[in-house]
């Protein structure tokens, strides 16, 4: 046995003792279904957990996590959530929202890390995570069966390099991936190992077979523009933000779309209409109607929002690290921030409500729950 297979075998049952040695898994005053956002987040005192929050902001259960963690991947039907560790973390736990149900903590294989990123498929049976193939630097869908403890019973190639999140499409059957482009390895913890031969691509992939269904990579002046993450719009285009990994003086346009039969289009807004964003798209999110599409820029503290139809930009808000999305009934977003505030507001409109939590600074990404 090498040491890296002793390291993940203690990771996992330092992280199942971790878990399983914390007593606040159950609801204050016992089992409640008032939970509409789920987030990962970071304490004053450097602990990490889950946050299960009411809509008024209102922390309805913790869970607890052995490090930082980054998105979180929900079923609605089954009530199951999942969240995963930071890219390139090598933990995920499963858990129930509606019941304090002891959490399932489970780990890469050894040639394995994850990206920070998951969707279950439309039944709830299986899970797709988005992982490394650390020996052969190549971006793979890890598959999880959901009632054997999220055990992980195959892979597809990602058809790229680092993929990041993946969504599945409105038919279940494809998965849209965004392959940032970027190689990292856990021995060198978040250093990117090929920024200089990065190979960003937007991916369509068959989520049973993994047969390639459509790749849209970008042209050589932007090969630094690390597609991150999607989100599709109501006439089924995915719509991504990207990171600029190249010059600070060369900063292209972050945000764009594409269609399984659709090239990659970034949105070209009118000079009045320009945006700075810095380089930095954090977060993507569809309104619950998906007629429009909102992008995080926690560097420069702004939300975009984009009319989906037209590719525009509808309007424009400020909140300072603001990260975390979600889209609402009624054409509202609620959004969150690194300084622990978590806000409703309609774009361009009016802001509706604000709330500040004391000891907690949310991580990149917020999930409406119901």
């Amino acid at each position: 046995m090498n040491s890296m297979e002793i390291d993940r075998r203690a990771l996992l049952l330092g992280t199942l003792a971790f878990v399983g040695g914390q007593a606040n898994f159950a609801w204050a005053g016992g089992p409640r279904s008032d939970v509409a956002f789920v987030s990962a987040i970071r304490h004053g005192d450097g602990r990490f957990a889950v946050l299960l929050l009411a809509a008024d902001g209102s922390i309805v259960r913790e869970v607890p996590l052995s490090a930082r963690g980054h998105d979180i991947a929900l079923h609605w039907l089954s009530g199951r959530a999942v969240a995963f560790a930071r890219r390139p973390g090598t933990f995920a736990v499963g858990f129930t929202i509606e019941t304090g149900a002891t959490p399932v903590v489970f780990t890469a294989a050894s040639d394995r890390h994850f990206y920070g990123h998951g969707v279950f498929s439309h039944d709830g049976r299986l899970l797709y995570v988005s992982e490394n193939d650390i020996p052969g630097g190549r971006g793979v869908i890890g598959i999880y069966d959901v009632a054997k403890g999220y055990k992980k019973i195959g892979e597809h190639p990602s058809h790229g390099v680092g993929p990041h999140e993946i969504i599945l499409l409105d038919d279940g059957k494809t998965l849209a991936v965004a392959n940032g482009g970027l190689d990292t390895v856990p021995d060198f913890e978040r250093i990117d190992i090929n920024r200089d031969a990065m190979q960003p691509s937007l991916t369509f992939v068959d989520a049973e077979s993994g047969v390639l269904l459509a790749k849209h990579t970008l042209p050589a002046e932007l090969k630094q523009l690390s597609i991150r993450h999607v989100a599709a719009d109501a006439a089924g285009l995915v719509w991504f933000g990207a990171q600029w990994e190249g010059a600070q003086t060369e900063i292209p346009q972050v945000i764009g779309s594409a269609g399984t039969s659709r090239r990659v289009r970034l949105i070209e807004p009118p000079a009045a209409q320009c945006v700075d964003v810095k380089g930095y798209i954090g977060s993507v999110a569809a309104s619950a109607d998906r007629s429009i599409i909102a992008a995080s820029a926690p560097k420069a503290g702004r939300v975009v929002y984009i009319d989906a139809a037209s590719g525009t930009i509808k309007a424009t808000s400020e909140l300072k690290d603001v990260c975390g999305i979600a889209g609402e009934p009624g054409g509202q977003f609620a959004e969150s921030s690194g300084f622990g505030v978590i806000r409703h507001e309609v774009p361009g409109a009016e802001l509706i409500s604000e709330t500040q939590l004391s000891d907690v600074a949310f991580d990149n990404h917020l999930r409406r729950w119901g």
